[in-house]
Protein backbone atom coordinates (compact mmCIF):
# COMPACT_ATOMS: atom_id res chain seq x y z
CA UNK A 1 0.00 0.00 0.00
CA UNK A 2 2.77 2.11 0.86
CA UNK A 3 4.23 2.27 -2.57
CA UNK A 4 0.90 2.37 -4.03
CA UNK A 5 0.33 5.39 -2.53
CA UNK A 6 3.65 6.91 -2.91
CA UNK A 7 3.04 6.66 -6.95
CA UNK A 8 -0.71 8.29 -6.30
CA UNK A 9 1.28 11.07 -4.03
CA UNK A 10 3.90 11.89 -6.74
CA UNK A 11 1.02 11.35 -9.70
CA UNK A 12 -1.23 14.35 -7.85
CA UNK A 13 1.92 16.23 -7.79
CA UNK A 14 2.67 15.82 -11.29
CA UNK A 15 -1.49 16.59 -12.14
CA UNK A 16 -1.24 20.00 -10.32
CA UNK A 17 1.77 20.77 -12.13
CA UNK A 18 0.17 19.87 -15.42
CA UNK A 19 -3.10 22.01 -14.24
CA UNK A 20 -0.66 24.90 -13.37
CA UNK A 21 0.99 24.72 -16.78
CA UNK A 22 -2.51 24.51 -18.57
CA UNK A 23 -4.03 27.37 -16.84
CA UNK A 24 -0.72 29.24 -17.58
CA UNK A 25 -0.84 28.54 -21.48
CA UNK A 26 -5.26 29.58 -21.03
CA UNK A 27 -4.13 33.04 -19.65
CA UNK A 28 -1.38 33.69 -22.39
CA UNK A 29 -3.83 32.29 -25.48
CA UNK A 30 -6.38 34.46 -23.40
CA UNK A 31 -3.75 37.64 -23.45
CA UNK A 32 -3.13 36.97 -27.42
CA UNK A 33 -6.77 36.84 -28.34
CA UNK A 34 -7.47 40.43 -26.47
CA UNK A 35 -4.18 41.56 -28.23
CA UNK A 36 -5.49 40.86 -31.39
CA UNK A 37 -9.53 41.86 -30.79
CA UNK A 38 -8.25 45.41 -29.65
CA UNK A 39 -6.18 45.54 -33.20
CA UNK A 40 -9.19 44.66 -35.20
CA UNK A 41 -10.89 47.13 -32.90
CA UNK A 42 -9.07 49.82 -34.23
CA UNK A 43 -8.48 48.43 -37.58
CA UNK A 44 -12.15 48.21 -38.03
CA UNK A 45 -12.04 51.95 -36.83
CA UNK A 46 -9.68 52.66 -39.58
CA UNK A 47 -11.32 51.03 -42.35
CA UNK A 48 -14.84 52.68 -41.13
CA UNK A 49 -12.73 56.27 -41.67
CA UNK A 50 -10.93 55.15 -44.54
CA UNK A 51 -14.66 54.10 -46.30
CA UNK A 52 -16.28 57.32 -44.86
CA UNK A 53 -13.50 59.28 -46.38
CA UNK A 54 -13.62 57.70 -49.74
CA UNK A 55 -17.69 58.57 -49.83
CA UNK A 56 -17.00 62.22 -48.84
CA UNK A 57 -14.40 62.66 -51.71
CA UNK A 58 -16.90 61.28 -53.86
CA UNK A 59 -19.44 63.46 -53.25
CA UNK A 60 -17.31 66.55 -53.84
CA UNK A 61 -15.86 64.86 -56.98
CA UNK A 62 -19.68 65.31 -57.37
CA UNK A 63 -20.48 68.60 -56.65
CA UNK A 64 -17.57 70.11 -58.73
CA UNK A 65 -18.60 68.09 -61.61
CA UNK A 66 -22.52 69.76 -60.90
CA UNK A 67 -20.58 73.53 -60.49
CA UNK A 68 -18.54 73.02 -63.42
CA UNK A 69 -21.86 71.80 -64.97
CA UNK A 70 -23.46 74.99 -63.98
CA UNK A 71 -20.79 77.68 -64.79
CA UNK A 72 -21.10 76.35 -68.23
CA UNK A 73 -24.97 77.06 -68.24
CA UNK A 74 -24.04 80.48 -67.10
CA UNK A 75 -21.43 81.10 -69.33
CA UNK A 76 -23.75 79.75 -72.42
CA UNK A 77 -26.65 81.68 -71.32
CA UNK A 78 -24.87 85.07 -71.28
CA UNK A 79 -23.41 84.38 -74.60
CA UNK A 80 -27.39 84.65 -75.59
CA UNK A 81 -27.78 88.05 -74.49
CA UNK A 82 -26.16 90.14 -77.82
CA UNK A 83 -28.40 88.10 -79.65
CA UNK A 84 -31.87 88.08 -77.87
CA UNK A 85 -34.51 90.66 -79.79
CA UNK A 86 -37.28 91.07 -77.52
CA UNK A 87 -37.72 91.68 -73.90
CA UNK A 88 -39.88 89.07 -72.61
CA UNK A 89 -37.02 86.51 -73.82
CA UNK A 90 -34.00 88.86 -72.20
CA UNK A 91 -35.47 88.90 -69.11
CA UNK A 92 -36.68 85.35 -68.67
CA UNK A 93 -32.71 84.91 -69.66
CA UNK A 94 -31.68 87.17 -66.58
CA UNK A 95 -33.99 85.27 -64.76
CA UNK A 96 -31.68 81.66 -65.97
CA UNK A 97 -28.29 83.69 -65.07
CA UNK A 98 -29.33 84.32 -61.64
CA UNK A 99 -30.48 81.32 -61.04
CA UNK A 100 -28.00 79.41 -62.25
CA UNK A 101 -25.39 81.93 -60.00
CA UNK A 102 -27.53 81.39 -56.97
CA UNK A 103 -27.08 77.27 -57.57
CA UNK A 104 -23.23 77.71 -58.54
CA UNK A 105 -22.94 79.44 -54.61
CA UNK A 106 -24.93 76.39 -53.15
CA UNK A 107 -22.76 73.93 -54.92
CA UNK A 108 -19.64 75.84 -54.00
CA UNK A 109 -20.79 76.44 -50.58
CA UNK A 110 -21.31 72.66 -49.85
CA UNK A 111 -18.34 71.82 -51.94
CA UNK A 112 -16.51 74.17 -49.07
CA UNK A 113 -18.34 72.42 -46.53
CA UNK A 114 -17.49 68.86 -48.11
CA UNK A 115 -13.69 70.02 -47.36
CA UNK A 116 -13.97 70.77 -43.91
CA UNK A 117 -15.11 67.05 -43.44
CA UNK A 118 -12.47 65.43 -45.23
CA UNK A 119 -9.92 67.53 -43.39
CA UNK A 120 -11.51 66.99 -40.22
CA UNK A 121 -12.09 63.22 -40.89
CA UNK A 122 -8.73 63.03 -42.45
CA UNK A 123 -7.00 64.28 -39.46
CA UNK A 124 -8.66 61.56 -37.20
CA UNK A 125 -8.11 58.89 -39.37
CA UNK A 126 -4.35 59.70 -39.23
CA UNK A 127 -4.62 59.53 -35.54
CA UNK A 128 -6.54 56.36 -35.32
CA UNK A 129 -3.76 55.12 -38.25
CA UNK A 130 -0.86 55.90 -35.47
CA UNK A 131 -2.98 54.31 -32.82
CA UNK A 132 -2.98 51.30 -35.20
CA UNK A 133 0.37 51.19 -35.86
CA UNK A 134 1.70 51.48 -32.21
CA UNK A 135 -0.97 48.51 -31.28
CA UNK A 136 0.20 46.36 -34.31
CA UNK A 137 4.04 46.71 -32.98
CA UNK A 138 2.51 45.80 -29.46
CA UNK A 139 1.09 42.90 -30.80
CA UNK A 140 3.45 41.38 -33.30
CA UNK A 141 6.22 42.01 -30.20
CA UNK A 142 4.01 40.16 -27.40
CA UNK A 143 2.70 37.64 -29.82
CA UNK A 144 6.23 36.73 -30.51
CA UNK A 145 6.90 36.25 -26.64
CA UNK A 146 3.57 34.29 -26.22
CA UNK A 147 4.07 32.23 -28.32
CA UNK A 148 7.45 31.21 -27.41
CA UNK A 149 6.01 30.42 -24.06
CA UNK A 150 3.09 28.85 -25.49
CA UNK A 151 5.44 26.29 -27.28
CA UNK A 152 7.67 25.98 -24.23
CA UNK A 153 4.79 25.26 -22.04
CA UNK A 154 3.23 22.70 -24.86
CA UNK A 155 7.30 20.76 -24.93
CA UNK A 156 6.75 20.84 -21.01
CA UNK A 157 2.85 19.22 -21.26
CA UNK A 158 4.12 16.78 -23.33
CA UNK A 159 6.80 15.44 -21.29
CA UNK A 160 5.19 15.86 -18.07
CA UNK A 161 2.04 13.79 -20.16
CA UNK A 162 4.44 10.89 -21.02
CA UNK A 163 6.04 10.68 -17.08
CA UNK A 164 2.67 10.58 -15.81
CA UNK A 165 1.51 7.99 -18.27
CA UNK A 166 4.51 5.74 -17.47
CA UNK A 167 3.48 6.32 -13.33
CA UNK A 168 -0.23 5.69 -13.98
CA UNK A 169 0.84 2.20 -15.57
CA UNK A 170 2.15 0.89 -12.67
CA UNK A 171 -0.84 1.96 -10.42
CA UNK A 172 -4.07 -0.91 -10.43
CA UNK A 173 -7.01 -0.22 -12.76
CA UNK A 174 -9.78 -0.04 -10.04
CA UNK A 175 -7.10 2.72 -8.07
CA UNK A 176 -6.38 4.71 -11.24
CA UNK A 177 -10.64 5.04 -11.62
CA UNK A 178 -11.14 5.59 -8.14
CA UNK A 179 -8.35 8.19 -8.58
CA UNK A 180 -9.53 9.89 -11.90
CA UNK A 181 -12.75 10.29 -9.97
CA UNK A 182 -11.67 12.07 -7.42
CA UNK A 183 -9.51 14.31 -9.39
CA UNK A 184 -12.43 15.51 -11.29
CA UNK A 185 -15.03 15.69 -8.12
CA UNK A 186 -12.09 17.30 -5.82
CA UNK A 187 -11.02 20.34 -7.63
CA UNK A 188 -7.42 18.22 -8.35
CA UNK A 189 -7.01 16.98 -4.97
CA UNK A 190 -7.66 13.10 -4.90
CA UNK A 191 -4.85 11.88 -2.33
CA UNK A 192 -4.36 14.22 0.68
CA UNK A 193 -2.44 13.72 4.05
CA UNK A 194 -4.09 12.98 7.28
CA UNK A 195 -2.70 14.67 10.50
CA UNK A 196 -3.35 14.64 14.13
CA UNK A 197 -6.75 12.75 13.54
CA UNK A 198 -7.92 15.42 10.43
CA UNK A 199 -8.30 14.71 6.82
CA UNK A 200 -5.95 17.82 5.44
CA UNK A 201 -8.36 17.98 2.19
CA UNK A 202 -11.89 18.66 4.05
CA UNK A 203 -10.86 20.11 7.82
CA UNK A 204 -13.26 17.05 8.90
CA UNK A 205 -12.01 14.65 11.70
CA UNK A 206 -11.29 11.35 11.39
CA UNK A 207 -12.90 8.39 13.61
CA UNK A 208 -9.91 7.54 15.99
CA UNK A 209 -9.88 3.71 14.77
CA UNK A 210 -9.35 4.83 10.64
CA UNK A 211 -6.93 7.41 11.76
CA UNK A 212 -4.65 4.83 13.66
CA UNK A 213 -5.09 2.34 10.54
CA UNK A 214 -3.09 4.29 8.41
CA UNK A 215 0.26 3.91 9.73
CA UNK A 216 -0.50 -0.18 9.42
CA UNK A 217 -3.06 -0.88 7.03
CA UNK A 218 -2.01 -2.62 3.65
CA UNK A 219 -5.24 -0.97 1.87
CA UNK A 220 -5.70 2.41 1.07
CA UNK A 221 -8.22 4.30 3.11
CA UNK A 222 -10.80 6.84 1.90
CA UNK A 223 -11.88 9.99 4.39
CA UNK A 224 -15.35 8.96 4.82
CA UNK A 225 -16.40 12.82 4.37
CA UNK A 226 -15.03 13.78 1.24
CA UNK A 227 -13.76 10.20 0.26
CA UNK A 228 -10.25 11.33 -0.81
CA UNK A 229 -7.65 9.35 -0.11
CA UNK A 230 -5.43 9.68 2.80
CA UNK A 231 -1.77 9.16 3.59
CA UNK A 232 0.01 9.90 6.68
CA UNK A 233 3.55 11.00 7.23
CA UNK A 234 5.88 10.03 9.83
CA UNK A 235 5.92 12.05 13.19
Amino acid sequence: MQEQMELLRELQGLDQELLRVRQNRQKLEAELAALGADQERVQAMVDSLAADLDRLQTERRELVQALAQEQENVKKAEGRLPSIKTQKEYVAVLKEIDTAKKMNKDIHDRILAKDGEIESLGREMEEKQAELAAISAKVAARRTEIEANLAAFDENLGEKSTHRDALLKQVPLPVQKRYQMLLERRAGVAVVEARKGTCLGCNMHLPPQLFNSLFTSREIQTCPHCNRMLFVLPE
